[in-house]
């Protein structure tokens, strides 16, 4: 890749400037030593001095500060990592990121955040400009929840106008305290929570009878009624009302007595046809990936 050969002259070039500057101090430092250390020239005529005060010693050279070039390769391996990636795994990073943060941020700040480079992939900005949980204005992207709630008088008032009920999931990112929010105004009784097929459904309480208060008393004598817990005595009491139960249970018993219990009888399992010309296939056009001839006439 054009990156790694970019970072692999770098790093010869960086080895060869550090090279270079251990020799040039290595240089200075012999050729003052070998200055402080000649000897001094012989005079013909040496006339006698005063003694002087010995001057100071010169300074010791400083060592050569050793130089260190910036040493960024993690950060290039992360680049060349996330853009040689998939779209929709460079499209992930910037939804999460827009979600978590809930900002409006620039295609600059998205590349310092997560190294995704939307400017320079035209696939990417189309993809992420068309996804329906980014909004885009032109100039900043921003996320997009299903639905544009952002607090719990916003929320009951949404799911009020889906009388049939609104699947938690599509509000579950509308904001964070969101879940915080149902469990609330399950708890005063402004909605009901029930299981369904995709999940927990919220349901608007809007009926004013729901919040009807029913006198104790009432309650005791709902509470004090006996019901039959044996089959035999449901049948009593419903043909005393006249009404016909729809089993025998005496009957049942004195057969069982009589032949003993019958297991019920097994479902016969369908057996599997195959192939037929009544079969849907796909992929027709290559017919050597299944067990057909090339010729077939069931192959439209």
């Amino acid at each position: 890749m054009a990156l790694n050969e970019s970072l692999a002259r770098f790093r010869l070039l960086q080895e060869k400037n550090q090279a270079a500057l251990s020799a040039i101090a290595a240089i200075r430092t012999s050729s003052s030593s070998s200055s402080s250390t000649k000897p001094s020239q012989r005079q013909a005529a040496p006339t006698p001095r005063p003694a002087a005060k010995p001057s100071p010693s010169p300074p010791a050279p400083m060592p050569a500060a050793v130089v260190r070039f910036s040493d960024d390769t993690a950060r290039l391996r992360k680049i060349n990592e996330v853009r040689t990636s998939t779209v929709g795994h460079q499209m992930k990073s910037v939804i999460d990121l827009l979600d978590k943060t809930r900002e409006a941020l620039t295609t600059h700040q998205i590349n310092q955040r997560t190294y995704v480079d939307i400017d320079g992939n035209r696939t990417l900005a189309e993809s992420l400009r068309n996804n329906p949980k980014v909004r885009f204005d032109g100039r900043r992207y921003s996320y997009k929840p299903t639905h544009d709630v952002k607090a719990k008088g916003e929320l009951l008032s949404l799911i009020r106008s889906f009388p049939d009920g609104l699947p938690a999931s599509e509000v579950d990112d509308a904001y964070p305290a969101v879940l915080e929010d149902l469990q609330a105004l399950k708890s005063s009784g402004d909605v009901y929570l029930l299981p369904g097929e995709v999940g927990i459904i919220a349901y608007p309480n809007d009926d004013p009878r729901s919040r009807m208060e029913v006198d104790g008393e009432l309650k005791k004598l709902f509470h004090d009624i006996k019901l039959p817990r044996e089959m035999l005595d449901i049948e009593k009491e419903l043909r005393k009302i006249g009404e016909r139960s729809a089993t025998d249970t005496v009957k049942r018993r004195a057969a069982e007595q009589l032949h003993g219990r019958q297991p019920k009888p097994k479902k016969a399992k369908k057996k599997s046809r195959g192939i037929t010309s009544r079969t849907k296939l796909t992929n027709v056009h290559l017919p050597w990936l299944m067990d057909l001839p090339v010729d077939s006439k069931d192959i439209i």
